[in-house]
């Protein structure tokens, strides 16, 4: 079908582009640049190994230096174990099979560990991750078989527009939650759905609280066991945590993010640990790592007799780990069926472990952030699929723009928004922001349907403190400066600090050091970033403040919320050209980051040629808040 096989082409144009990046990275000589671009860990340490699956061994190793460093070492990413002695010979390849902290598990495919593993200089590093993508196209192949079958297709027919969906006409009777109104309609029309439902979930809208309550509801009143996943690991975590303390029974496939003890206790591995016949797994792999050893003694120079015993030997711990191998089949296959709820990453919804599961209802929060491909992997798994996200913040993050422009950045949710309305709740109710920092938002982005709690609708950082201004740099003279691919503004970053040092004074009049309201401060920009940074370590007298002040990329921030939060929008040119601050998406996750105050600070005759930004100045006069730059610099 042409709609599957123009996501497959356009899923080939990222990938290529993904891979040429990678290799280019990847193709640096020395080991020290692969590190500080997040691609290896090295020096590490081996603290210890055991037979697993298969023919394979676990290596558990830990890095010892440099342990600052971001990296993009996942679970279930393929790498390779390397000696830095011989690189391109002494390395054995394999998948991560844990990572937590400073430390890994690299299942390798091989037996035993190489003779150069012995020799210390040892690292592991990312392999091009060609899995990801192979389980893209699988679901994109199976779904394009899928829809041609008019019973099992139904719900791949409904996804791409060819049919329209179901819902019960008798509400189901919902017991008190505590939801406000759009809440519990988006519980009740999750319920009615026979085949999609969608959560439209604007910032602070409480969209978690919402999806929490419907899986509950789903499986105490349907009895049904649920999927839910989402494309990052922290929003697994989150609905992890959230539905483990609903006192439902999780189950999380893969690594948790934060490694705290609590999402720990919900992964298979800790779960199987406690499992009655885990101790006979123990035990047989004792013994089959004993025949190995064994084996081992045989030194390399020896005749037929010592041949025969030592292959005896290995056959023997060959046929015990087949033991081990289906004792914890069992255990795995009794834990996931127990379980009410399981949880994984998109890319994980197909992991070996519940790869041939069916489930009735799948959630894919957070979908406004997922490629569609990858949702078709466990769309595959459901008959009722639920989608949850917000379509009007960030998008996924896509490496090729030829693969962008040509749809591939268009999501699953914001097709079945456009297809389905009837489908649509959208939570309406915001929990965070004053009215004045969400009112731009919610008439450009969401027709003007917001509202704000009344807890929150007056809230201001003190009496009299206007909660959103736009500080207009225009006619300063602080010109951009080009940085690579990236742009910067050194007096706007100067200017930002001087501004916040005056407004710290005033706000120490009415907060204790203790209280000291966060602080956000968000660039779109990287370089500006590192500026800012630079300008915040430089800046002796907001360092009382500690971590209540934080400094990052807008991306950084999606999901997080801030008391104060200051944006540095950076561009100032004579040609008015804005780069992607064109995204305005990205700029509606940044002005609503704010609970009681949002100060943006920018050039308005470089922006206003973007209507989206003459409406923010003209929206910021009409609420008192427009200021000039001059005012603050006496």
């Amino acid at each position: 079908m042409d709609y599957f096989k123009n996501l497959a082409d356009l899923l080939k144009i990222e990938q290529t582009e993904d891979r040429e990046a990678y290799l280019k990275q990847a193709s640096s000589t020395s080991v020290t640049d692969r590190r500080a671009a997040g691609l290896a860990w090295y020096p590490i340490a081996i603290t210890g190994t055991e037979p697993s699956r298969g023919d394979y061994l676990n290596v558990e190793a830990e890095r010892k230096t440099h342990l600052d460093v971001i990296h993009q070492l996942r679970f279930g990413s393929p790498a390779v174990l390397f000696s830095n002695h011989d690189p391109k010979h002494d390395r054995v390849e394999g998948v991560i099979s844990y990572i937590g902290g400073d430390r890994i598990k690299i299942n390798i495919f091989t037996e035993e560990t190489p003779d150069w593993a012995r020799d210390g200089k040892l690292g592991i590093e990312l392999l091009f991750d060609n899995n990801n993508y192979d389980e893209m196209f699988g679901a994109l192949k199976q779904a394009a078989k899928l829809i041609e079958n008019p019973v099992e297709g139904r719900l791949a027919q409904i996804l791409t527009g060819k049919k329209s969906p179901l819902f019960v006409s008798e509400p189901m009777a919902l017991p008190g939650t505590g939801l406000n109104q759009s809440q519990q309609a988006a519980v009740e029309k999750i319920m009615a759905a026979q085949d999609l439902a969608i959560v439209h979930g604007p910032p602070g809208t409480g969209k978690t609280t919402t999806l929490v309550q419907a899986i509950s509801q789903i499986v105490k009143q349907q009895n049904q066991q649920v999927l839910v996943v989402a494309p990052s690991n922290t929003a697994v975590d989150l609905l992890s945590e959230k539905l483990s303390q609903q006192g439902l029974n999780v189950i999380r496939i893969g690594n948790p993010a934060r490694v705290s003890d609590k999402l720990m206790n919900l992964t298979l591995d800790s779960q199987m640990t406690l499992h009655p016949y885990m101790k006979e797994s123990k035990r047989l792999k004792k013994q089959a790592a004993e025949f190995k050893n064994m084996g081992h003694k045989y030194k390399r120079s020896f005749g037929k007799a010592e041949r025969d015993q030592r292959k005896a030997l290995f056959d023997e711990a060959h046929k015990i780990m087949k033991e081990v191998a289906k004792t914890e089949e069992f255990i795995i296959n009794d834990l996931v069926t127990k379980a009410q709820v399981v949880t994984a990453t998109l890319a994980g919804a197909n992991h070996w472990t519940i790869r041939n599961l069916n489930f009735n209802t799948v959630f894919i929060d957070e979908a406004g952030q997922a490629l569609e491909p990858a949702c078709w992997i466990p769309i595959l798994k459901a008959q009722k699929v639920v989608l949850a996200g917000d379509h009007c913040q960030l998008s996924p993050t896509i490496k090729s723009n030829e693969a962008a422009r040509n749809g591939l950045s268009t999501t699953l949710i914001e097709k079945c928004i456009a297809l389905h309305p009837e489908a649509v709740v959208l939570l309406e109710e915001q929990y965070r922001m004053n009215k004045a920092i969400m009112g731009y938002s919610s008439g450009v982005f969401y027709n003007n349907a917001l509202k704000a709690h009344h807890t929150v609708a007056e809230r201001l950082l003190f009496d009299g403190e206007l909660p959103m201004v736009f500080i207009d740099t225009a006619g300063c003279g602080f010109d951009e400066k080009p940085a690579g691919t990236s742009v910067s503004n050194p007096e706007e970053a100067a200017f930002l600090f001087r501004y916040l040092e005056g407004m710290a004074k005033t706000i120490g009049d009415h907060y204790a050091l203790a209280d000291f309201p966060s602080v956000a401060i968000i660039s779109p920009y990287s370089e500006q970033v590192r500026l800012l940074k630079e300008q915040s370590a430089n800046t002796p007298s907001l360092h009382v403040y500690g971590d209540k002040i934080s400094v990052n990329t807008i991306d950084s921030f999606q999901g997080q919320e801030r008391d104060v939060v200051l944006i540095s929008l950076t561009r100032s040119n004579a040609e008015g050209t804005i780069g992607f601050l064109a995204d305005i998406r990205r700029m509606n996750v940044a002005m609503t980051r704010a609970r009681k105050k949002l100060v943006i600070i920018g050039d308005s005759s470089t922006l206003s040629r973007l209507p989206f930004y003459a409406g923010l100045i003209s929206y910021a006069e009409g609420i008192g808040g427009y200021q000039s730059a001059w005012e603050h610099m006496g």
